[in-house]
Order: structure tokens, then C-alpha cells, then sequence
């Protein structure tokens, strides 16, 4: 059964850092793997991307001030925020694209909340 489980998560005032990670487990290879954030009212939105060979894709909101990486060892993604704002809370979700067995798909993290708030 693939997992996946984030942390890092908290309460942080503007300005501030805070690294999220994401840990996958019991799937034979991960793809890519992304961050998403959904606020209270707002649709989900793609905060960043890596994929399998390390390329990485960012929300023009959050470019300049986010950094994603992987560590392909630990089966782990990370995301470091820099320069927090408000605007930057949510519920972030980590998700990865899994080989499992012979089939591929998507799967989700439960979400960990970020507060940003003086």
C-alpha cells in the first residue's frame, strides 16, 4: 500500500521560513511529485514540481521565494519557504506519481496546514 505523509507544517509570521516534506512509501518508483495548496474558499492551486530527473516548475507566486527538491534515497520531497506571506496560507498537499506493482497513479497526502499570520 503506497503512503504518503507530510509534515513540517505550522505557524509562522510574515517573513518567516518553513520547510514541508513529504515521505513516500511501498510504491517500486516515484515520477514526479508536486506541492499543491488549497485555502479556506479558494479551488487547489500547483504551488511546484519536480520531476523524476530533477527539473523544476513553479507558481509565479511563489517564485523567488519556494524551492523544491527531492531526495531520492529517503523517497522524499521537500518544500522550502522562504519570505513567508499571508497570502501563503493554506492546506498543502503533497502528491506523487507512484509505480506500484504494474499499475502507475497518483496519490495524495492527507494535507498539513501553514499559517502565516503576525
Amino acid at each position: 500500500q503506497v503512503q504518503v505523509v507530510e509534515s513540517g507544517g505550522g505557524l509562522v509570521q510574515p517573513g518567516g521560513s518553513l520547510r514541508l516534506s513529504c515521505v513516500v512509501s511501498g510504491g517500486r518508483l516515484t515520477y514526479n511529485m508536486e506541492w499543491y495548496r488549497q485555502a479556506p474558499e479558494n479551488q487547489r492551486e500547483l504551488v511546484a514540481i519536480i520531476t523524476q530527473s530533477g527539473s523544476t516548475e513553479y507558481a509565479d507566486s511563489v517564485k523567488g521565494r519556494f524551492t523544491i527538491s527531492r531526495d531520492y534515497f529517503k523517497h522524499t520531497v521537500y518544500l522550502q519557504m522562504n519570505n513567508l506571506k499571508p497570502e501563503d496560507t493554506a492546506l498543502y498537499y503533497c502528491k506523487a506519481d507512484v509505480l506500484r506493482l504494474v499499475t502507475r497513479q497518483d496519490y495524495w497526502g492527507q494535507g498539513i496546514q501553514v499559517t502565516v499570520s503576525s
